[in-house]
């Protein structure tokens, strides 16, 4: 078993990695740099999407590249961490929502083309994504039992993706509320889709660093922001430690309906 780790904001490198080595994995899209090591006995492949010192803003993340790059390293599944803004007044500010279901009509990728592998016509392996829940049943039940054993509040939900890399308004968080969104943030709407298309297992995990514009009573200072995003380092490590005892074989979400 090899796992997957993409880390968002505030996680540039993974805790608790044992042996780490960097690889600069080259790729179509471009070259991804990977950090490859141990957590609990299990091989772990951990990818910064924003890279050092946060490199690329959410409108600079190239998730071609990133997920490619994963999978010619031969991850076997995949956990993407993202902290986010709470929509859904009802989750509480330090917890985690395991997600189960998207909101991302727009289906782009950051340059604004189609958010898909399929872009030649002919090309083969092309097909229809075809799910119920976007996510892998097993993986998103292991985070749950994971984090209920580390005593971490948590919830589930619907993640919304939005454009960065400005924070939404009032009137499009109102929008997004009618919707059943339940958090935002702006990089793994296309994680999810691609690794969908490749038949890549994968979980999303959210850390809540605060209310979207205009949910809570009154706008968080930036600096009680900043410090969540500190916080979630500590959190997600924690939770996938735990997470890796409780594996097993997942599958993928759906299947891919393929032509030629």
């Amino acid at each position: 078993m090899r796992v997957g780790i993409i880390s968002g904001s505030g996680t540039y490198e993974w805790p608790f990695l044992e042996d780490p080595a960097q690889v600069l994995s080259r790729t179509l899209y471009g070259d991804v740099t990977l950090t490859t090591g141990r957590v609990a006995e299990i091989e772990v492949v951990h990818l910064s999407r924003h890279g050092r010192d946060h490199f690329r803003l959410s409108n600079h993340v190239d998730h071609r590249a990133n997920i490619t790059a994963l999978l010619d390293a031969g991850v076997d599944c995949l956990i993407s961490t993202t902290v986010c803004g709470a929509v859904d007044r009802a989750v509480e500010l330090g917890s985690i929502v395991v997600f189960d279901d998207l909101y991302f009509p727009s289906n782009r990728l950051p340059d604004g083309s189609l958010c898909t592998w399929f872009s030649q016509p002919g090309g083969v392996g092309r097909g229809h994504w075809i799910f119920d829940r976007p996510f892998s049943t097993e993986l998103r039940d292991a985070l749950i039992e994971a984090a209920q054993a580390i005593g971490v509040s948590r919830s589930t939900g619907c993640y919304g993706h939005v454009d960065g890399p400005r924070f939404n308004t009032r009137s499009e968080i109102a929008a997004l509320a009618t919707f059943g969104v339940t958090a935002v943030s702006q990089t793994a709407g296309p994680e999810v889709v691609l690794a969908g298309e490749a038949g890549l297992p994968m979980a999303l995990v959210g850390y809540a660093t605060d209310y979207a514009n205009g949910v809570g009573d009154q706008a968080d200072p930036v600096e009680a922001l900043l410090a969540r995003i500190e916080e979630s380092t500590g959190v997600f490590s924690a939770l996938v430690l735990m997470l890796m005892s409780r594996l097993g074989h997942p599958g993928p979400s759906g299947v891919v309906h393929r032509f030629g």
